[in-house]
């Protein structure tokens, strides 16, 4: 460690004075300001900057602008250091470990590894403000597609390709949820919903003929924003991913509305699939309802009756017989009414055995552990309250590393 400290020590001098600017030539001392006036060549100024090997310093010339009085410093802008005092460098390390664990951790993570001395606030600025970067280039790539100005992804064809959507509760600050209900009367709410989905594809089933999933195929996008943003988000995700040239779409979700709306708007002649777990759930909740306190009795009733579900496909009929049930409780009658609509409702979305027939997927376990890992293990820990605008920059730029774009993202960060 103490040679690693030496070796650091010698190239942050070394650098230091590789970051001396020349005096600018008679013929560059007057630039234009951004006011539209000449700015004049003043002066060499120096400044303190943390790189990657440490503490160095870079001088560069600074032109004041007499009718604004503003001085820019055209060398900061070329280097990426404008209103920093973090090299490229030290900030794409502070964006990495922002994004994979809390800021604390991170900047302990950057002393043990990089021996490099940052605040825990500097972590949390700066991976915040990476991930609206990344999150601000999105959007002009969302705009572009919803003015259908999209190129063409070229490549082979893509057997099977899958959209998984669904949502999960990030905890926010007091003042995020001003106005907002919670999820039962009274209690104000505490969470606002991250709008969540993936994308991966499908080329082939095992031997009993159940979909396999292909390897590191899966991307996810997302944001705390409203079902219609998050409908052209995951839209540029599966347009991104070869939509056009899949040879069967898929959309897979709950019951949530919000789901099937956008897939009937962005995803039109896509196969789509109630998740089958959500689905028994519902059978669930309906057998404890007619068995409260008996265990053995709602196992019986499920053991018949989850047969129409997943053996037989036969939605139509088993809505029909769960409407036959007579309650004099209000409570379980509401309930008998709920889910019958819901089992209406999404029959055409429950025929799993065409879907197994087909090697489909009939289970969302790809997007709830992505709610998990992705969400989850980043943003959801103790004690742990966001604003919006920081969930969704650690959102943004989690997802920009987890897809592998996060390379991508560098070299066009250093193209502009």
């Amino acid at each position: 460690m103490a040679v690693r400290s030496a070796m650091h020590q010698a190239g942050a001098a070394a650098l230091t004075e590789l970051l001396q600017f020349a005096i600018p030539s008679a013929d560059r001392r007057t630039l234009p300001c951004s006011c539209g006036h000449p700015a004049h060549y003043r002066e060499r100024r120096p400044r303190p900057i943390l790189t990657a090997l440490g503490k160095g310093e870079v001088s560069r010339p600074y032109y004041l602008c007499r009718h604004c009085h503003t001085g820019p410093f055209p060398a900061d802008v070329e280097l990426d250091i404008e209103n920093t005092e973090f090299s490229p460098g030290v900030r794409r390390m502070q964006a990495a470990v922002g994004q994979a664990v809390p800021f604390d951790h991170g900047r302990q993570q950057m002393k043990l590894l990089a021996d490099l001395e940052v605040t825990t606030q500097a972590v949390e600025r700066t991976a915040e403000a990476i991930g609206e970067n990344v999150a601000a280039r999105e959007q002009q790539q969302i705009q572009r597609a919803m003015q259908l100005d999209l190129a063409i992804v070229v490549g082979e064809p893509v057997p099977i390709l899958y959209v998984q959507m669904d949502g999960t509760g990030v905890p926010v600050v007091k003042k995020e949820t001003v106005g907002r209900k919670g999820k039962t009367d009274g209690p104000p709410a505490h969470t606002r919903e991250v709008k969540w989905g993936c994308v991966f594809t499908q080329t082939g089933w095992d031997q009993e003929g159940y979909a396999i999933r292909d390897a590191d195929s899966t991307t996810y996008t997302g944001a705390i924003e409203t079902a219609e943003e998050f409908g052209k988000r995951i839209y540029l995700e599966a347009w991104k991913r070869g939509w056009s040239r899949a040879q069967k779409k898929v959309v897979m979700g709950d019951g949530a509305e919000w789901i099937w709306n956008l897939a009937e708007q962005h995803f039109p002649g896509a196969v789509q699939i109630v998740d089958l777990y959500h689905a028994r759930q519902h059978l669930w909740e309906l057998a404890r309802k007619l068995h409260p306190n008996d265990q053995g009795a709602q196992k019986a009733w499920m053991k018949v009756h989850q047969k129409r579900l997943t053996g037989q496909g036969k939605i139509e009929k088993l809505v029909l017989w769960l409407r036959s049930i007579q309650s004099t409780n209000t409570e379980v009658s509401e309930k008998i009414r709920t889910e019958s609509d819901y089992f209406e409702t999404n029959a055409e979305r429950m025929r799993y055995p065409t879907f197994r027939r087909q090697h489909l997927f009939v289970g969302s376990g790809v997007i709830e552990a992505g709610c998990k890992t992705v969400i989850g293990s980043r943003l959801k820990q103790s004690g742990m309250f966001w604003t919006v605008r920081g969930a969704n920059a650690i959102i943004a730029l989690r997802c920009c590393h987890l897809n592998t774009r996060f390379e991508d993202y560098w070299e066009a960060r250093r193209a502009a």
